[in-house]
C-alpha cells in the first residue's frame, strides 16, 4: 500500500502539549470566573439534529452549517423523483434534508435552549449555566477564524431583569482582567436597531439593515450602502440612515441624538431605556475595562432581541474575542415560550491568538513537570520510584527519565522540557538519605532532606 501523506481539514488545527497548557490556562480562568459568579457546568452532543439548527442562525448562518450525511446507503432514502436533484436549478437544501438528518453543532446556544427544553422539570430557575466544548463552522479559514474552534458560553434563562446583563459585563471584565488582555466592551440593544428601521420608514428590511451594519467596521459605509441598495433599501432611507452610522462621540451624546429620532417609534425608545438602565449601573461599578454605546453593532444572529455585546481587544488586530446578547423566545422555538435568556460566548482560540501575539503567557505555566528524577541505574530507579511517589502525593508534578542512558541527553530532556528542577540520586544519596537537587536556571545545586525538597517544589 502505498503510502499517505498526513494532513487535517482546513480551518482544523493539532494542538502540541506547550499549546495546550496556554489553551488550559485560558479556559482555567474563564472557568473559575463562570463559578464565581454561580454557574454551573452542562455539556450537549457534538451533533444535533439538523432540524434543532437549521433557521436559527439566519440564511448566512444556514449555509455553514456541517451536515452529517445518514449512514448506511443514504442514497436509498431518495424519492423516486431524485433525477430532478441533478438540475441545477434545485435548491441544495432540498436535497439536504432527504441525505442529512444530523449537523455538527454552529454554536452552544441553540442546543442549549434545546437542553432547557428537554430537561426544564429538573431545572431551577432562573437557570444560570456555562460549557466548554467546540463547535464547527463551514466558513473560509483565516487568521483568527476557524471551521474548528471552542467556546466558553456563559447564560441565564427564565429571567427578564437587565441585572443579568450587568453581571456578564462584570464577568467579561473580571476574564479579561485575569487574563492581562485590555478590551472595550461594546454594547447595542436590538430593539434600538428595530427603531432605526421604523424611524427611517423601512420596518421590513431590519434584518437586511442588520446584516448590513454588522459588516460596517471591516468593509467601510460606500460598500455597507451599495449592499442596503442590492437589497431594496430606497435612497430615502439610507440618507436618513448614513448619519446614524457615522454617529460618534460620548454616550450621552448619542442617546441626546437618538432621542428626538424615535420620537414616532416606541420600540427604538424601549430599546434606548434598557440601555440606559444597562450603562448607568455599569458606570457606578467602575470596572476595570473600557465599554461603550455602539449604534452599529448588530451581531448576525437572527435570534437576539434585546442586548448585544461584542468584545475586541485593544492592543491587537483580532475580530471579537467575546460576544452576545438577550434572546426573549428562543426556547419557544422548540415548545416552551417565554422564556427569556442572555449570554455571552467566549472565543478561546482567539483569545490565545492575542496572547500569543501580546505575549501575555506566564512563564511559569509553560512546564508542567517541577523535577526530573536523573537515572543513574537499575538500583537508583528503585530508590528514586519511592521519593517520586512522595513528590506525586505532595501534589508536584515530576517524573523519572524511564532509561539509564547518559546524564548528557537526560539534562537536555529536562531543558527541552523547561523542567526548572534535576534531582540527582547515587549511590552517595541513597546512603545519606538525601537528596541532591540542581535548579536548571541558576546552575545552584545543594543536598537536601526530603520534606526540604517538598517545600522547594510546592
Amino acid at each position: 500500500m502505498a503510502s499517505q501523506k498526513p494532513s487535517i481539514p482546513k480551518g482544523t488545527r493539532d494542538f502540541s502539549p506547550a499549546e495546550m497548557i496556554r489553551r488550559n490556562y485560558i479556559f482555567d480562568i474563564i472557568r473559575s470566573v463562570f463559578q464565581v459568579f454561580g454557574y454551573q457546568p452542562i455539556e450537549t452532543p457534538a451533533m444535533e439534529n439538523l432540524s434543532t439548527l437549521m433557521g436559527k442562525y439566519g440564511e448566512e448562518g444556514d449555509k455553514l452549517l456541517f451536515k452529517i450525511l445518514n449512514s448506511g446507503n443514504y442514497l436509498d432514502a431518495l424519492p423516486e423523483s431524485a433525477s430532478r436533484f441533478l438540475d441545477p436549478a434545485v435548491r441544495l437544501t432540498d436535497l439536504t434534508k432527504h441525505i442529512a438528518e444530523k449537523g455538527l453543532r454552529y454554536d452552544l446556544t441553540v442546543p442549549f435552549a434545546r437542553f432547557v427544553v428537554q430537561h426544564q422539570h429538573e431545572l431551577i430557575f432562573p437557570f444560570k449555566r456555562y460549557q466548554i466544548q467546540p463547535v464547527w463552522r463551514a466558513d473560509r479559514p483565516q487568521k483568527g477564524r476557524y471551521r474548528e474552534f471552542f467556546q466558553c458560553d456563559v447564560d441565564v434563562i427564565g429571567s427578564n431583569s437587565l441585572l443579568n446583563e450587568v453581571e456578564l459585563a462584570q464577568i467579561i471584565d473580571a476574564v479579561f482582567t485575569k487574563l492581562d488582555i485590555n478590551v472595550l466592551i461594546r454594547l447595542n440593544n436590538r430593539k434600538v436597531l428595530a427603531g432605526i428601521a421604523e424611524a427611517i420608514g423601512a420596518p421590513d428590511k431590519l434584518n437586511v439593515i442588520t446584516v448590513a451594519m454588522d459588516k460596517l467596521d471591516k468593509t467601510g459605509l460606500d460598500k455597507v450602502t451599495d449592499e442596503l441598495v442590492e437589497n431594496g433599501l430606497t435612497y430615502s432611507a439610507i440618507e436618513k440612515l448614513q448619519p446614524i452610522l457615522l454617529l460618534e462621540g460620548k454616550i450621552k451624546e448619542k442617546f441626546d441624538t437618538l432621542t428626538p429620532f424615535f420620537k414616532d417609534s416606541e420600540t427604538g425608545r424601549k430599546g434606548l431605556e434598557e440601555m440606559r438602565t444597562v450603562l448607568l449601573l455599569l458606570k457606578d461599578l467602575n470596572l476595570k475595562n473600557k465599554f461603550d454605546f455602539d449604534i452599529t453593532l448588530a451581531r448576525g444572529l437572527s435570534y437576539y432581541t434585546g442586548t448585544i455585546i461584542e468584545v475586541k481587544a485593544l492592543d491587537a488586530a483580532m475580530g471579537s474575542i467575546c460576544g452576545g446578547g438577550r434572546y426573549d423566545d428562543l426556547t419557544g422555538i422548540f415548545g416552551l415560550p417565554g422564556m427569556s435568556g442572555v449570554g455571552i460566548s467566549f472565543g478561546a482560540d482567539r483569545i490565545c491568538d492575542v496572547m500569543t501575539e501580546l505575549n501575555l503567557f506566564p512563564g511559569t505555566i509553560q512546564a508542567a513537570t517541577r523535577a526530573l528524577f536523573i537515572n543513574f541505574g537499575t538500583e537508583e530507579e528503585k530508590h528514586c520510584l519511592k521519593l517520586l511517589a512522595s513528590l506525586r502525593s505532595a501534589g508536584i508534578p515530576s517524573e523519572l527519565y524511564p532509561d539509564a542512558a547518559k546524564l548528557k541527553k537526560q539534562m537536555e530532556y529536562a531543558n527541552r522540557k523547561n523542567i526548572p528542577f534535576v534531582i540527582l540520586i547515587g549511590k552517595d544519596e541513597m546512603e545519606s538519605g538525601k537528596i541532591t537537587v540542581k535548579n536548571m536556571h541558576s546552575g545552584e545545586q545543594k543536598l537536601n532532606t526530603l520534606e526540604e525538597v517538598i517545600k522547594l517544589l510546592s
